[in-house]
């Protein structure tokens, strides 16, 4: 009989769907009977859609509060329903209602994809450090995305059968970008300036916009007529709306963020904290320069001679090595072609697709 697979996630915007895309086309190609319990809006169920995977309606909400115990009550109900041979719990929401569904009596694994108590701070640090030395118990495998992410957890304490599966992404979708491809994408997104910085992602605090606009205005005084786009939505947009100064423009979600890539002299990754940034390896798949905080998985990524590592928060930092590849073009190129090669080699979602399926045949 096929390997039935329930996959819960919550959250359903940002990098978890994007992640669970390609792993859900793969998965029911080797045919597999996949399913995913999630909120029915966000951009998990139009992934799902998408793979043609059948889409369990779970109503959660995004942070953990008073409704945590309906919440795991009605996801309890869905699996026992479902009965599948795996469940794959998506992010700390899904990871905490799940574990507690299921409390070690199904094979589980569970995938972070971020510690939750990256997040926080104080005494709730404390207290969720806690929670996932506690719950680490009730899962098969625990599912890092890099070495850093996996040496976050044991460094609080974490005792769990660790698989550590680096981020996969289809190098097919965002291949490697020319002069000329950058130029036909600039044309193509009305992009006039001579030097461009993209930065893509959820206008959250963890992905840190408002210290890259802090930066910019060194940037704009050592590079005349630089221009910064920030592509996506979120919570902080409109705290960022009113920080953006002269050369920045916020363009809202996108679903044409290859264009944007491809149209970059340098991508920007400014966050404070992250399990292994997609948009990262996106840029790095399209051959361009990255500038990026020095955050889990980043220095695995990046590796040696394909970009820039700063100091979470520095902007100084930031603005320089912004400055340095804005104004050497060469040294930018070179980055890209590093970058490609390094995605290439380590990064392709069927080779992720593969260990995650292999790790389903170890806990069933």
């Amino acid at each position: 009989m096929a390997l039935s697979v329930l996959h819960v996630a919550q959250p359903v915007v940002g990098g978890v769907p994007r992640y669970l895309g390609p792993l859900l086309g793969d998965q029911r190609e080797r045919g597999f009977d996949v399913m995913v319990c999630c909120s029915p809006s966000g951009d998990v169920a139009l992934e799902a859609a998408t793979a043609g995977v059948p889409m369990i309606p779970w109503a959660a909400t995004r942070s953990p509060g008073p409704r945590v115990v309906a919440e795991t009550v009605r996801l309890a109900r869905i699996i026992a329903k479902a009965r599948p041979d795996v469940v794959h719990l998506h992010s700390s929401k899904a990871g905490m209602a799940g574990r507690l569904a299921l409390r070690g009596r199904h094979p589980t694994v569970f995938q972070p994809h971020g510690w939750s108590f990256e997040a926080v701070e104080g005494s709730l640090r404390r207290v969720v450090v806690g929670w996932e030395r506690a719950a680490a118990r009730w899962v098969d495998a625990l599912v890092c995305v890099s070495e850093a992410e996996r040496e976050r957890g044991e460094a609080v304490g974490i005792e769990a059968p660790w698989a550590v599966i680096p981020t996969g992404i289809d190098l097919r979708a965002f291949p490697a970008a020319t002069e000329d491809g950058r130029a036909a994408a600039r044309t193509t997104l009305g992009v006039t300036g001579d030097r461009l910085v993209v930065c893509i992602g959820r206008l959250a605090p963890a992905k840190g916009q408002d210290v890259l606009l802090d930066a910019w205005p060194r940037v704009s005084a050592a590079v005349p007529g630089a221009e910064l786009v920030l592509v996506g939505d979120g919570p902080e947009r409109a705290d960022l709306q009113r920080l953006a100064g002269d050369g920045v423009r916020l363009v809202g979600e996108r679903d044409d963020v290859q264009t944007w890539l491809a149209a970059a002299d340098v991508v920007a990754v400014p966050s404070r904290w992250e399990a292994m940034s997609l948009v990262m390896l996106e840029a790095m798949s399209t051959a361009r320069s990255v500038v990026a905080t020095d955050v889990g998985g980043v220095r695995e990524a990046l590796g040696d001679g394909s970009s820039a590592v700063v100091p979470v928060g520095d902007r100084t930092a930031l603005a320089d090595a912004l400055v340095r590849r804005l104004l050497d073009p060469q040294l930018a190129a070179r980055e890209g072609e590093a970058a490609r090669r390094k995605a290439e080699q380590s990064y392709d979602a069927p080779r992720a697709a593969a260990e995650i399926a292999a790790v389903y045949e170890r806990v069933r």
